[in-house]
């Protein structure tokens, strides 16, 4: 019957819009980012979700060394030397007390601290390598060409630049293939003729910084890292060897032209055109593997084009060009951005950082709570081809390393990390080892794609993850023999993570999410005509009420002085009760009043000073859901929630740009607005906005 109903739902939805499809080409090149200078945070980037290259005014990175990033590109230092802290076997955490008994947590050890450090900064994420101009050894600044202009083609994935040098003009076109990790530039110029410009390969060393912004690595570090270049007819190949950490980057290039390391002991190579040519075309793929294949240039071109206006013109799409609202065009332009950003940064065979494929935040390394936002809007934007490159793939991945951290902390189950990498081992830490809201997170990514998809085959793919995802939240939570219900802590830290975590007992948003869950998890079972553990239904039965402090949610179960100053920080969770979360399907029914309270309370007490990225969003989904759409489109065009020119989203000061947890919930929010949700199916925008959309299915 729920089929039967979405499949009629969508029949209904294009016939109406049928006749006056959106000229989505129009909508999507009118922004188009242009620039005249570089930036000195953003570079812009041309990829493809597993691979992207940065640029500056150039088209290339010869004065800004943005990044070439790749979800396969990690490097390892050195294990430590000290005695009993030689492998990674040696670190053994530390033992909390835990409801009556000691629980090995995955935190720094104070008498292991070469190892916990060493764990914590490994692997890091490293930039593959740059490529620039190079003015025949003149030390040119950007400020000394002139007329300098670019745009990026959203609709094709190709940076146009242009500028002039001594007078003579220099055009470049930069494109990435979507089937490789290869970048093809064409370059034309009469200073390459006349020896006055080439080209050149330059690799940083990378380093053990948490937070690597605007660039990625040194490049004075070249007695700790090799590059051996092999030539061959019109193309070569450089391996770098960095540590146990070895890549090679293939090229190719037409016409005449020699390649060479100009100074011994560097780590930077040039490509000269010889004399009389003008116009130079090259592929370079980055690979872990030897012998790559290298596409021409005319091959990443075409696969570009047809692949862009394939995505642009699949999926769902807004259309508000015909409202006549400065708020309004700021959304689309948001809007069209973050798509193409999310489609370049986050559409990866392994989740994405928080930063994509720009720089590096926390090494590099990934977030599983942070999944829900980078991921979800694929699925709302029914983009599910590149939802489904991670998803479900790296929870199946991961289950035996999870399961074993629920077994050794004696929880059943399966235990979700947080600050993860490709191997799977979740970073030393505090927060990260108490953290809980990632767990819930397959059952929304699992329902949503049921929702598209009601068959068999996303019922038993999914499966295998559920089950055991359940089995710990049951097993997690605690029956309090005194108040007689089902307890989350202490020890945890809430999505805030700016509470004490062994005081932390029941906080609002969790319990809420903990019974989407199980309810999730016991329908996914009951699908399958499968028996339902009653473990399941006893703790989702019997969870305990979500805390309430003067009318409004509470962060947690008697928080102190909740709603005054030093309770008002960081991610207000409570918003996601009711917005991001629908009603709850079992138990007691939502008080709406305490509902609206917190909503008001959020708006007028909350530190918004401290809030950052897709807090934002957040908030205005609960707008959404309490029937504000004005307040909503408030929230998303906040003051302090802002994209610069190209679309990234900025960290402000709590975190470096871009930060693409707030551009993914931004995208999250507004195919909320477009498609609505179960029992309020249809727009959502402001009164009186003209807006057409295409290919939306309600959300839960």
């Amino acid at each position: 019957m729920q089929f039967l109903f979405y499949t009629l739902l969508i029949i209904v939805f294009f016939s109406v819009y049928a006749s006056c499809e959106i000229d989505r080409q129009r909508v999507v090149q009118s922004f188009n980012p242009r620039r005249n200078a570089s930036s000195s945070t953003t570079p812009l980037q041309v990829g493809n979700g597993n691979f992207a290259f940065g640029v500056d005014i150039t088209g290339l990175q010869t004065f800004s060394p943005f990044a070439t990033m790749s979800t396969w590109g990690w490097h390892n230092f050195s294990l430590p030397t000290t005695e009993g802290q030689t492998s990674v076997e040696d670190f053994t955490g530390l033992d909390w007390w835990t409801h009556g008994r000691l629980v090995n947590y995955n935190q720094p050890n104070p008498a292991e601290a070469n190892i916990s450090d060493w764990l914590i900064q490994n692997p890091q994420r490293v930039n593959l390598g740059t490529i620039g101009f190079s003015f025949n050894d003149v030390d040119v600044t950007e400020e000394v060409l002139g007329d300098k202009s670019q745009t990026l083609d959203l609709w094709t994935g190709k940076i146009s630049s242009s500028f002039t040098y001594n007078g003579a003009l220099v055009e470049v076109e930069t494109w990435v293939d979507p089937n490789s990790d290869t970048v093809g530039v064409a370059v034309e110029s009469e200073l390459l003729s006349t020896g006055s410009l080439g080209i050149f390969f330059d690799f940083p060393f990378p380093t053990t910084n948490k937070f690597e912004a605007p660039f990625v690595g040194v490049f004075n570090a070249t007695d700790k890292h090799t590059t051996t270049l092999q030539i061959d007819n019109n193309g070569a190949s450089i391996q770098h060897d960095l540590d146990a950490t070895s890549y090679l980057v293939s090229i190719i290039w037409t016409g005449a032209a020699e390649i060479s390391r100009p100074v011994e002991g560097s780590r930077r190579y040039l490509l000269q055109p010889s004399r009389g040519t003008e116009k130079i075309e090259l592929s370079a793929t980055f690979s872990p593997d030897s012998t790559p294949k290298v596409p021409s240039l005319k091959q990443i071109q075409s696969t570009s084009k047809a692949w862009w206006e394939s995505y642009w013109s699949s999926g769902a799409f807004i259309d508000l060009s015909e409202t006549k609202s400065p708020n309004a065009t700021e959304l689309q332009r948001r809007t069209i951005l973050s798509q193409y950003l999310a489609a370049v940064n986050s559409a990866s065979t392994y989740p994405p950082q928080e930063s994509g494929l720009v720089n590096n935040g926390w090494y590099g390394k990934f977030h599983l709570e942070m999944i829900l936002w980078h991921l979800l809007q694929f699925a709302r934007w029914n983009q599910f081809s590149l939802l489904w490159r991670s998803l479900p793939h790296m929870y199946d991945q991961y289950l035996n390393l999870s399961t074993d951290r629920a077994t050794r902390q004696g929880y059943g189950g399966a235990r979700w990390g947080k600050m993860t990498d490709l191997t799977g081992r979740s970073a030393p830490g505090e927060i990260n080892s108490l953290l809980i809201w990632q767990q819930p997170h397959p059952m929304y990514f699992a329902e949503l794609e049921y929702r598209s998809f009601p068959n068999e085959t996303t019922l038993r793919s999914w499966d295998g993850i559920l089950t055991p995802t359940a089995d710990f939240m049951a097993s997690y939570a605690f029956f309090n023999e005194s108040t007689q219900v089902y307890d989350l802590g202490p020890p945890l830290y809430p999505v805030s993570e700016n509470t004490n975590p062994n005081v932390t007992i029941s906080p609002a948003f969790e319990l809420a999410y903990w019974r989407f869950g199980l309810d999730v998890a016991i329908r996914w079972k009951g699908r399958q005509s499968l028996e339902v553990p009653a473990k399941w239904v006893d703790v989702r039965d019997n969870l305990a009420p979500l805390p309430v402090a003067d009318d409004a949610f509470a962060v947690y179960e008697g928080i102190p002085n909740m709603w005054q100053n030093t309770t008002v920080q960081d991610h207000p969770a409570m918003s996601a009760i009711f917005g991001l979360l629908p009603p709850p399907s079992s138990g007691p029914a939502l008080n709406m009043t305490v509902v609206r309270n917190t909503a008001d309370k959020i708006r007028d007490l909350w530190d918004l000073n401290d809030c950052w990225g897709w807090d934002f969003p957040m908030l205005a989904m609960n707008s959404l859901r309490l029937g504000d759409a004005d307040q909503a489109v408030a929230y998303l065009l906040h003051p302090l929630f802002t994209f610069d020119d190209a679309g990234y989203p900025e960290g402000g000061s709590r975190v470096p740009t871009p930060y693409f947890p707030g551009s993914s919930a931004f995208l999250l929010t507004m195919a909320m607005m477009a498609g609505g949700w179960d029992g309020q199916e249809g727009t959502h925008f402001p009164e009186g906005w003209d807006v057409r959309v295409e290919g939306f299915v309600p959300g839960l």
